[in-house]
Protein backbone atom coordinates (compact mmCIF):
# COMPACT_ATOMS: atom_id res chain seq x y z
CA UNK A 1 0.00 0.00 0.00
CA UNK A 2 3.00 2.62 0.36
CA UNK A 3 3.02 5.73 -1.72
CA UNK A 4 5.14 8.55 -1.29
CA UNK A 5 5.91 11.75 -3.06
CA UNK A 6 9.96 12.61 -2.18
CA UNK A 7 9.74 16.15 -1.38
CA UNK A 8 11.97 18.58 0.91
CA UNK A 9 9.08 20.08 2.52
CA UNK A 10 9.16 19.36 6.32
CA UNK A 11 6.02 17.62 7.63
CA UNK A 12 3.20 18.89 9.28
CA UNK A 13 1.23 16.10 9.97
CA UNK A 14 1.35 12.28 10.53
CA UNK A 15 -2.05 10.32 10.77
CA UNK A 16 -2.77 7.13 11.52
CA UNK A 17 -6.56 6.07 11.32
CA UNK A 18 -9.27 4.76 8.79
CA UNK A 19 -8.99 6.88 5.44
CA UNK A 20 -11.84 6.86 3.15
CA UNK A 21 -12.14 8.32 -0.40
CA UNK A 22 -13.27 7.43 -3.72
CA UNK A 23 -11.31 6.90 -6.80
CA UNK A 24 -12.01 6.79 -10.93
CA UNK A 25 -12.42 3.39 -10.68
CA UNK A 26 -13.78 2.72 -7.23
CA UNK A 27 -16.52 4.81 -5.52
CA UNK A 28 -15.67 4.19 -1.96
CA UNK A 29 -12.15 2.78 -0.98
CA UNK A 30 -11.33 1.91 2.67
CA UNK A 31 -7.52 2.25 3.57
CA UNK A 32 -7.45 0.79 7.16
CA UNK A 33 -5.05 1.08 9.88
CA UNK A 34 -3.10 3.56 7.76
CA UNK A 35 -0.73 6.09 7.54
CA UNK A 36 -1.16 9.40 6.29
CA UNK A 37 1.58 12.33 6.06
CA UNK A 38 0.94 16.03 4.98
CA UNK A 39 3.78 17.76 4.17
CA UNK A 40 4.41 21.68 5.05
CA UNK A 41 3.08 22.73 1.25
CA UNK A 42 -0.53 21.11 2.80
CA UNK A 43 -0.02 18.31 0.32
CA UNK A 44 -0.24 14.51 1.07
CA UNK A 45 2.76 12.93 1.01
CA UNK A 46 2.57 9.55 1.76
CA UNK A 47 0.07 6.84 1.93
CA UNK A 48 1.41 3.76 3.88
CA UNK A 49 1.13 0.83 6.33
CA UNK A 50 1.97 1.23 9.98
CA UNK A 51 4.87 -1.35 9.11
CA UNK A 52 6.54 1.45 6.79
CA UNK A 53 6.70 4.29 10.07
CA UNK A 54 10.18 3.86 10.94
CA UNK A 55 11.43 3.87 7.41
CA UNK A 56 9.19 7.07 6.72
CA UNK A 57 9.89 8.80 9.62
CA UNK A 58 13.85 8.35 8.56
CA UNK A 59 12.75 9.72 5.39
CA UNK A 60 10.31 12.32 6.40
CA UNK A 61 11.96 13.86 9.35
CA UNK A 62 9.06 13.22 11.94
CA UNK A 63 9.47 11.18 14.91
CA UNK A 64 6.84 8.38 15.91
CA UNK A 65 5.36 10.38 18.91
CA UNK A 66 4.42 13.08 16.72
CA UNK A 67 1.76 10.60 15.08
CA UNK A 68 -2.01 11.52 15.75
CA UNK A 69 -3.94 8.86 16.61
CA UNK A 70 -7.79 8.67 15.29
CA UNK A 71 -10.33 7.23 17.90
CA UNK A 72 -12.54 4.12 17.39
CA UNK A 73 -15.20 5.18 14.97
CA UNK A 74 -13.17 8.09 13.82
CA UNK A 75 -12.16 8.30 9.89
CA UNK A 76 -10.91 10.72 7.30
CA UNK A 77 -12.54 11.49 4.08
CA UNK A 78 -12.31 13.84 1.53
CA UNK A 79 -13.57 17.60 2.03
CA UNK A 80 -16.91 17.94 0.38
CA UNK A 81 -17.48 20.03 -2.70
CA UNK A 82 -20.11 22.26 -3.00
CA UNK A 83 -20.53 22.89 -6.81
CA UNK A 84 -23.06 25.35 -6.53
CA UNK A 85 -24.23 28.18 -3.97
CA UNK A 86 -25.72 31.73 -3.79
CA UNK A 87 -23.54 33.15 -0.97
CA UNK A 88 -25.78 36.63 -0.34
CA UNK A 89 -28.64 34.46 -0.41
CA UNK A 90 -27.69 32.83 2.76
CA UNK A 91 -29.74 35.90 4.97
CA UNK A 92 -33.00 34.45 3.92
CA UNK A 93 -31.85 30.81 3.56
CA UNK A 94 -34.87 28.32 5.19
CA UNK A 95 -37.42 30.39 4.30
CA UNK A 96 -39.49 31.94 0.97
CA UNK A 97 -39.67 28.59 -0.48
CA UNK A 98 -43.50 29.31 -1.65
CA UNK A 99 -43.23 30.35 -5.44
CA UNK A 100 -41.49 28.81 -8.72
CA UNK A 101 -38.29 29.89 -9.58
CA UNK A 102 -39.30 32.90 -12.00
CA UNK A 103 -41.51 34.40 -9.41
CA UNK A 104 -39.19 33.23 -6.44
CA UNK A 105 -36.27 35.44 -8.07
CA UNK A 106 -38.41 38.45 -8.69
CA UNK A 107 -40.15 38.40 -5.70
CA UNK A 108 -37.94 37.81 -2.97
CA UNK A 109 -34.16 36.89 -4.34
CA UNK A 110 -33.33 40.31 -6.31
CA UNK A 111 -34.66 42.47 -3.78
CA UNK A 112 -32.21 40.90 -1.02
CA UNK A 113 -29.43 40.63 -3.31
CA UNK A 114 -29.66 44.30 -4.39
CA UNK A 115 -28.83 45.12 -1.12
CA UNK A 116 -25.58 43.52 -1.05
CA UNK A 117 -24.13 47.23 -2.57
CA UNK A 118 -23.59 47.79 1.15
CA UNK A 119 -20.72 46.61 2.56
CA UNK A 120 -21.92 46.09 6.13
CA UNK A 121 -24.25 43.83 4.71
CA UNK A 122 -21.80 41.77 2.58
CA UNK A 123 -19.51 41.15 5.42
CA UNK A 124 -21.54 39.90 8.00
CA UNK A 125 -23.62 37.40 5.70
CA UNK A 126 -20.63 36.36 3.48
CA UNK A 127 -18.56 35.61 7.38
CA UNK A 128 -21.54 33.42 8.11
CA UNK A 129 -22.20 31.43 4.87
CA UNK A 130 -17.97 30.79 5.16
CA UNK A 131 -18.57 29.62 8.50
CA UNK A 132 -21.75 28.02 8.03
CA UNK A 133 -20.30 25.91 5.12
CA UNK A 134 -17.08 25.23 6.74
CA UNK A 135 -18.23 23.83 9.58
CA UNK A 136 -20.67 21.40 7.70
CA UNK A 137 -17.43 20.00 5.83
CA UNK A 138 -17.64 22.15 2.26
CA UNK A 139 -13.37 22.53 2.12
CA UNK A 140 -14.21 23.95 -1.81
CA UNK A 141 -17.23 26.25 -2.74
CA UNK A 142 -18.05 27.77 -6.02
CA UNK A 143 -19.98 30.73 -4.93
CA UNK A 144 -22.04 33.28 -7.19
CA UNK A 145 -21.88 36.84 -5.18
CA UNK A 146 -24.26 39.80 -7.03
CA UNK A 147 -23.85 42.36 -9.46
CA UNK A 148 -21.49 44.71 -6.78
CA UNK A 149 -18.15 44.21 -7.36
CA UNK A 150 -16.41 45.55 -4.43
CA UNK A 151 -19.19 43.17 -2.17
CA UNK A 152 -17.67 40.87 -4.30
CA UNK A 153 -14.14 40.84 -3.89
CA UNK A 154 -14.84 40.94 -0.31
CA UNK A 155 -16.64 37.54 -0.39
CA UNK A 156 -13.47 36.41 -1.83
CA UNK A 157 -10.85 37.89 0.89
CA UNK A 158 -13.69 36.18 3.46
CA UNK A 159 -12.93 32.37 2.06
CA UNK A 160 -9.46 33.30 1.67
CA UNK A 161 -9.31 34.07 5.58
CA UNK A 162 -10.79 31.34 6.68
CA UNK A 163 -8.91 28.96 4.39
CA UNK A 164 -12.04 27.51 2.22
CA UNK A 165 -10.81 26.73 -1.47
CA UNK A 166 -13.54 28.87 -3.54
CA UNK A 167 -14.57 29.91 -6.78
CA UNK A 168 -16.01 33.35 -6.30
CA UNK A 169 -18.17 34.90 -9.68
CA UNK A 170 -19.46 38.60 -10.11
CA UNK A 171 -22.80 38.19 -11.18
CA UNK A 172 -23.60 39.54 -14.42
CA UNK A 173 -27.07 40.36 -15.76
CA UNK A 174 -27.99 43.28 -18.12
CA UNK A 175 -31.51 42.43 -18.13
CA UNK A 176 -34.30 43.03 -15.53
CA UNK A 177 -37.57 43.90 -15.91
CA UNK A 178 -39.02 43.41 -12.05
CA UNK A 179 -36.67 45.44 -10.26
CA UNK A 180 -34.53 47.77 -12.75
CA UNK A 181 -31.90 48.94 -10.29
CA UNK A 182 -30.37 45.56 -10.05
CA UNK A 183 -29.10 45.20 -12.64
CA UNK A 184 -26.12 46.38 -15.38
CA UNK A 185 -25.56 47.94 -18.85
CA UNK A 186 -23.88 45.75 -21.13
CA UNK A 187 -20.51 47.83 -20.92
CA UNK A 188 -21.16 48.03 -16.65
CA UNK A 189 -21.17 44.58 -16.55
CA UNK A 190 -18.01 43.47 -18.86
CA UNK A 191 -15.61 46.58 -17.49
CA UNK A 192 -17.03 45.40 -13.76
CA UNK A 193 -16.13 42.13 -14.52
CA UNK A 194 -12.71 42.60 -15.87
CA UNK A 195 -12.27 45.13 -12.96
CA UNK A 196 -13.21 42.01 -10.62
CA UNK A 197 -11.27 39.62 -12.55
CA UNK A 198 -7.77 41.60 -12.22
CA UNK A 199 -8.16 42.78 -9.09
CA UNK A 200 -8.94 39.54 -7.64
CA UNK A 201 -6.01 37.22 -9.61
CA UNK A 202 -3.52 40.82 -8.30
CA UNK A 203 -4.36 39.38 -4.70
CA UNK A 204 -2.85 36.00 -5.30
CA UNK A 205 -5.03 34.33 -2.97
CA UNK A 206 -3.73 30.73 -3.38
CA UNK A 207 -6.90 28.90 -2.99
CA UNK A 208 -9.58 32.04 -4.06
CA UNK A 209 -10.14 32.18 -8.21
CA UNK A 210 -12.52 34.16 -10.09
CA UNK A 211 -15.19 32.44 -11.87
CA UNK A 212 -17.18 34.26 -14.96
CA UNK A 213 -21.09 34.48 -13.87
CA UNK A 214 -23.63 35.16 -16.20
CA UNK A 215 -26.51 34.55 -14.15
CA UNK A 216 -28.96 33.00 -16.73
CA UNK A 217 -30.10 33.02 -20.40
CA UNK A 218 -32.96 35.36 -19.32
CA UNK A 219 -30.87 38.28 -17.44
CA UNK A 220 -28.28 38.60 -20.72
CA UNK A 221 -28.20 39.93 -23.89
CA UNK A 222 -26.87 37.60 -26.25
CA UNK A 223 -24.33 40.35 -26.90
CA UNK A 224 -23.37 40.10 -22.73
CA UNK A 225 -22.98 36.63 -23.49
CA UNK A 226 -20.87 36.88 -25.89
CA UNK A 227 -18.60 39.05 -24.58
CA UNK A 228 -18.28 37.04 -21.00
CA UNK A 229 -17.28 34.04 -23.20
CA UNK A 230 -14.40 36.05 -24.88
CA UNK A 231 -13.50 36.92 -21.37
CA UNK A 232 -13.49 34.00 -20.08
CA UNK A 233 -11.29 32.62 -23.14
CA UNK A 234 -8.88 35.48 -23.28
CA UNK A 235 -8.29 34.51 -19.34
CA UNK A 236 -8.60 30.79 -19.03
CA UNK A 237 -11.23 31.32 -16.38
CA UNK A 238 -14.11 28.97 -15.09
CA UNK A 239 -17.50 29.62 -16.10
CA UNK A 240 -20.66 28.97 -14.21
CA UNK A 241 -24.50 30.00 -14.82
CA UNK A 242 -27.91 27.67 -14.51
CA UNK A 243 -29.28 25.81 -17.36
CA UNK A 244 -32.88 24.60 -17.97
CA UNK A 245 -33.69 24.58 -14.20
CA UNK A 246 -37.92 25.20 -14.51
CA UNK A 247 -39.86 24.37 -17.04
CA UNK A 248 -41.36 28.18 -17.98
CA UNK A 249 -37.36 29.34 -18.17
CA UNK A 250 -36.71 26.70 -20.74
CA UNK A 251 -39.83 28.34 -22.80
CA UNK A 252 -39.09 31.63 -22.45
CA UNK A 253 -34.94 31.35 -23.59
CA UNK A 254 -36.39 29.45 -26.63
CA UNK A 255 -38.39 32.70 -27.23
CA UNK A 256 -35.82 34.59 -26.98
CA UNK A 257 -33.21 33.11 -28.57
CA UNK A 258 -35.21 31.69 -31.55
CA UNK A 259 -31.82 31.40 -33.73
CA UNK A 260 -30.52 28.46 -31.12
CA UNK A 261 -31.21 25.03 -31.45
CA UNK A 262 -31.92 24.44 -27.56
CA UNK A 263 -30.95 26.19 -24.17
CA UNK A 264 -27.31 24.16 -24.35
CA UNK A 265 -26.92 25.81 -27.35
CA UNK A 266 -27.85 29.42 -26.44
CA UNK A 267 -24.65 29.43 -23.93
CA UNK A 268 -22.44 26.90 -26.96
CA UNK A 269 -22.82 29.48 -29.95
CA UNK A 270 -21.65 32.13 -26.81
CA UNK A 271 -18.68 30.35 -26.18
CA UNK A 272 -19.25 29.94 -22.65
CA UNK A 273 -19.76 26.07 -22.67
CA UNK A 274 -16.10 24.58 -22.30
CA UNK A 275 -14.22 21.96 -20.53
CA UNK A 276 -13.74 24.69 -17.41
CA UNK A 277 -17.89 25.25 -17.21
CA UNK A 278 -20.45 24.10 -14.65
CA UNK A 279 -24.00 25.10 -15.35
CA UNK A 280 -26.39 24.24 -12.45
CA UNK A 281 -29.80 21.99 -12.68
CA UNK A 282 -30.46 20.85 -16.07
CA UNK A 283 -33.58 19.01 -14.87
CA UNK A 284 -34.86 19.06 -18.43
CA UNK A 285 -32.09 18.83 -20.44
CA UNK A 286 -32.50 16.18 -23.61
CA UNK A 287 -30.38 13.50 -24.37
CA UNK A 288 -28.59 15.65 -27.28
CA UNK A 289 -27.72 18.40 -25.22
CA UNK A 290 -25.94 15.94 -22.45
CA UNK A 291 -24.11 15.32 -26.00
CA UNK A 292 -23.08 18.26 -26.43
CA UNK A 293 -22.12 18.96 -22.72
CA UNK A 294 -19.36 15.54 -23.02
CA UNK A 295 -18.53 17.00 -26.51
CA UNK A 296 -17.30 20.05 -24.85
CA UNK A 297 -16.35 18.69 -21.37
CA UNK A 298 -19.07 20.99 -19.54
CA UNK A 299 -20.26 19.92 -15.90
CA UNK A 300 -23.74 19.65 -14.11
CA UNK A 301 -24.03 20.34 -10.53
CA UNK A 302 -27.08 18.72 -9.10
CA UNK A 303 -29.30 20.46 -6.90
CA UNK A 304 -32.31 18.31 -5.63
CA UNK A 305 -32.93 20.63 -2.71
CA UNK A 306 -33.67 23.44 -4.70
CA UNK A 307 -35.09 21.81 -7.54
CA UNK A 308 -37.49 20.30 -5.07
CA UNK A 309 -37.94 23.11 -2.72
CA UNK A 310 -38.94 25.45 -5.97
CA UNK A 311 -40.81 22.83 -7.81
CA UNK A 312 -38.74 23.03 -10.62
CA UNK A 313 -38.45 18.98 -11.52
CA UNK A 314 -35.92 15.90 -11.19
CA UNK A 315 -32.63 15.29 -12.56
CA UNK A 316 -31.79 12.36 -13.69
CA UNK A 317 -28.32 11.57 -12.56
CA UNK A 318 -28.08 8.24 -14.13
CA UNK A 319 -28.56 9.47 -17.29
CA UNK A 320 -26.20 12.04 -17.19
CA UNK A 321 -23.89 9.66 -15.91
CA UNK A 322 -24.37 6.86 -18.34
CA UNK A 323 -23.67 10.25 -20.98
CA UNK A 324 -20.41 10.60 -19.46
CA UNK A 325 -20.83 14.29 -18.04
CA UNK A 326 -19.36 15.23 -15.38
CA UNK A 327 -21.73 15.96 -12.23
CA UNK A 328 -21.00 17.03 -8.69
CA UNK A 329 -23.42 18.22 -5.89
CA UNK A 330 -24.58 21.65 -5.19
CA UNK A 331 -26.89 23.03 -2.68
CA UNK A 332 -27.89 25.76 -4.35
CA UNK A 333 -28.63 28.42 -0.98
CA UNK A 334 -31.23 29.46 -0.43
CA UNK A 335 -33.33 27.57 -3.31
CA UNK A 336 -32.22 24.77 -1.45
CA UNK A 337 -32.56 25.54 2.27
CA UNK A 338 -29.82 23.55 3.53
CA UNK A 339 -26.23 24.93 3.12
CA UNK A 340 -24.65 21.28 3.59
CA UNK A 341 -23.16 18.90 0.97
CA UNK A 342 -24.61 16.31 3.50
CA UNK A 343 -28.19 17.00 2.77
CA UNK A 344 -27.50 17.07 -1.57
CA UNK A 345 -26.02 13.52 -0.61
CA UNK A 346 -29.52 12.39 1.03
CA UNK A 347 -31.43 14.33 -1.57
CA UNK A 348 -30.01 12.67 -4.20
CA UNK A 349 -30.47 9.43 -2.90
CA UNK A 350 -33.89 10.15 -2.52
CA UNK A 351 -34.47 11.53 -5.83
CA UNK A 352 -33.29 8.39 -7.38
CA UNK A 353 -35.33 6.50 -5.75
CA UNK A 354 -38.47 8.24 -6.33
CA UNK A 355 -37.42 7.92 -10.25
CA UNK A 356 -37.37 4.37 -9.70
CA UNK A 357 -40.57 4.24 -8.15
CA UNK A 358 -41.78 6.45 -11.27
CA UNK A 359 -40.24 4.48 -13.61
CA UNK A 360 -39.33 1.37 -12.20
CA UNK A 361 -36.57 0.31 -14.66
CA UNK A 362 -34.22 3.14 -13.00
CA UNK A 363 -30.56 2.00 -12.15
CA UNK A 364 -30.89 3.54 -8.45
CA UNK A 365 -27.78 5.36 -7.31
CA UNK A 366 -25.83 4.17 -4.27
CA UNK A 367 -24.82 5.74 -1.59
CA UNK A 368 -21.22 5.05 -2.59
CA UNK A 369 -21.60 6.63 -5.98
CA UNK A 370 -23.09 9.78 -4.57
CA UNK A 371 -20.26 9.53 -1.90
CA UNK A 372 -18.13 10.01 -5.28
CA UNK A 373 -20.10 12.40 -6.27
CA UNK A 374 -19.79 14.63 -3.59
CA UNK A 375 -15.99 14.54 -3.31
CA UNK A 376 -14.21 13.73 -6.47
CA UNK A 377 -17.16 14.33 -8.62
CA UNK A 378 -17.36 17.64 -7.55
CA UNK A 379 -13.83 18.78 -8.06
CA UNK A 380 -14.02 16.83 -11.15
CA UNK A 381 -17.07 18.71 -12.38
CA UNK A 382 -15.18 21.90 -11.16
CA UNK A 383 -11.88 21.07 -13.03
CA UNK A 384 -9.70 20.77 -10.12
CA UNK A 385 -9.76 17.38 -9.14
CA UNK A 386 -5.46 17.63 -10.00
CA UNK A 387 -5.38 19.48 -6.79
CA UNK A 388 -8.09 18.06 -4.60
CA UNK A 389 -10.87 15.05 -4.33
CA UNK A 390 -9.48 12.44 -2.75
CA UNK A 391 -6.10 10.89 -1.03
CA UNK A 392 -3.68 10.80 -4.03
CA UNK A 393 0.19 11.69 -2.95
CA UNK A 394 0.67 14.91 -4.49
CA UNK A 395 -2.68 16.58 -4.15
CA UNK A 396 -3.88 18.74 -1.45
CA UNK A 397 -4.97 17.53 1.87
CA UNK A 398 -8.85 18.44 1.69
CA UNK A 399 -9.92 16.28 4.24
CA UNK A 400 -12.64 16.05 7.09
CA UNK A 401 -11.65 14.62 10.49
CA UNK A 402 -15.31 12.67 11.30
CA UNK A 403 -16.45 10.75 14.73
CA UNK A 404 -19.15 8.72 14.24
CA UNK A 405 -19.76 8.29 18.03
CA UNK A 406 -19.34 11.90 18.40
CA UNK A 407 -21.00 12.56 22.04
CA UNK A 408 -24.52 13.74 21.64
CA UNK A 409 -24.39 13.21 17.59
CA UNK A 410 -27.39 11.76 15.76
CA UNK A 411 -25.87 8.32 15.44
CA UNK A 412 -26.02 5.35 17.54
CA UNK A 413 -23.56 2.87 17.23
CA UNK A 414 -24.46 -0.77 17.73
CA UNK A 415 -22.83 -3.79 18.11
CA UNK A 416 -18.69 -3.34 16.25
CA UNK A 417 -19.53 -1.45 12.72
CA UNK A 418 -17.08 -1.44 10.29
CA UNK A 419 -16.10 1.92 8.53
CA UNK A 420 -17.84 1.10 5.39
CA UNK A 421 -21.22 1.33 8.03
CA UNK A 422 -19.91 4.14 9.75
CA UNK A 423 -19.64 5.96 6.29
CA UNK A 424 -23.31 5.00 5.36
CA UNK A 425 -24.67 6.29 8.88
CA UNK A 426 -22.52 9.44 8.53
CA UNK A 427 -23.79 9.95 5.10
CA UNK A 428 -27.66 9.25 6.26
CA UNK A 429 -28.32 9.96 9.67
CA UNK A 430 -30.32 13.14 10.22
CA UNK A 431 -33.31 15.02 12.62
CA UNK A 432 -36.48 15.43 10.76
CA UNK A 433 -39.04 18.44 10.33
CA UNK A 434 -42.48 18.11 11.28
CA UNK A 435 -44.29 17.00 8.17
CA UNK A 436 -47.15 19.99 8.85
CA UNK A 437 -44.16 22.78 7.76
CA UNK A 438 -43.50 21.40 5.01
CA UNK A 439 -46.70 20.94 3.37
CA UNK A 440 -48.13 24.00 4.30
CA UNK A 441 -45.50 25.87 2.13
CA UNK A 442 -46.48 23.50 -0.85
CA UNK A 443 -49.51 23.36 -1.66
CA UNK A 444 -49.36 25.28 -4.63
CA UNK A 445 -47.93 21.87 -6.31
CA UNK A 446 -49.95 19.48 -4.32
CA UNK A 447 -51.96 18.08 -7.42
CA UNK A 448 -48.33 16.45 -8.69
CA UNK A 449 -48.08 13.09 -7.46
CA UNK A 450 -44.54 12.88 -7.31
CA UNK A 451 -43.81 15.72 -5.54
CA UNK A 452 -46.50 14.04 -2.83
CA UNK A 453 -44.12 11.24 -2.40
CA UNK A 454 -41.28 13.56 -1.90
CA UNK A 455 -43.02 15.47 0.99
CA UNK A 456 -42.90 12.14 2.61
CA UNK A 457 -39.07 11.13 1.78
CA UNK A 458 -37.83 14.40 1.88
CA UNK A 459 -38.03 15.88 5.53
CA UNK A 460 -33.88 15.10 6.68
CA UNK A 461 -32.67 18.61 7.83
CA UNK A 462 -28.68 19.35 6.66
CA UNK A 463 -25.88 17.44 7.89
CA UNK A 464 -25.18 17.26 11.25
CA UNK A 465 -21.60 18.88 12.12
CA UNK A 466 -21.28 17.45 15.44
CA UNK A 467 -19.77 14.49 13.68
CA UNK A 468 -17.22 16.51 12.40
CA UNK A 469 -14.36 17.41 14.79
CA UNK A 470 -11.90 18.99 12.57
CA UNK A 471 -11.80 20.20 8.43
CA UNK A 472 -8.74 20.47 6.43
CA UNK A 473 -8.18 22.85 3.12
CA UNK A 474 -4.52 22.18 1.49
CA UNK A 475 -3.03 21.12 5.04
CA UNK A 476 -4.00 23.73 7.35
CA UNK A 477 -6.64 22.98 9.74
CA UNK A 478 -9.90 25.30 9.27
CA UNK A 479 -12.11 23.81 11.70
CA UNK A 480 -12.56 24.50 14.49
CA UNK A 481 -12.20 28.37 13.82
CA UNK A 482 -9.04 29.83 14.42
CA UNK A 483 -9.62 33.15 12.47
CA UNK A 484 -11.33 36.31 13.97
CA UNK A 485 -13.36 38.31 11.96
CA UNK A 486 -11.71 42.12 12.61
Amino acid sequence: MERTHTTTAAMKHVFRGTFIHSTQQTPVEILEDALLGVNADGKVAFIAKPEELNKLSETFGFTPAEVTHLAQHEFFMPGMVDTHIHAPQYSYAGTALDMPLLQWLNTYTFPAESRFKSLDIANEVYTQVVKRTLRNGTTTACYFATIHTDASLLLAQITNDFGQRALVGKVCMDKNSSLKHYKETMQESQEETCRFISELLNKKYPLVKPVVTPRYALSCTGALLGQLGAIAKNNHLHIQSHISENLDEVKLVKELFPECTSYTDVYHKHNLLTDKTVMAHGCHLTDEELDLFRETGASLSHCPNSNISLCSGLLNVRNVLNHKVKLGLGTDIAGGYSASILDAVRKTLDVSKVLTILEPENDVLTFEEVFRLATLGGSQALSIDDHTGNFVVGKDFDALRVNAAAPGGPIDIIDCEGPKVLLEKFLNLGEFFPLAHVTSRHNFCASHIYFIVFLCIFLCVSGDDRNILEVFVAGRRVVPFTYQVV
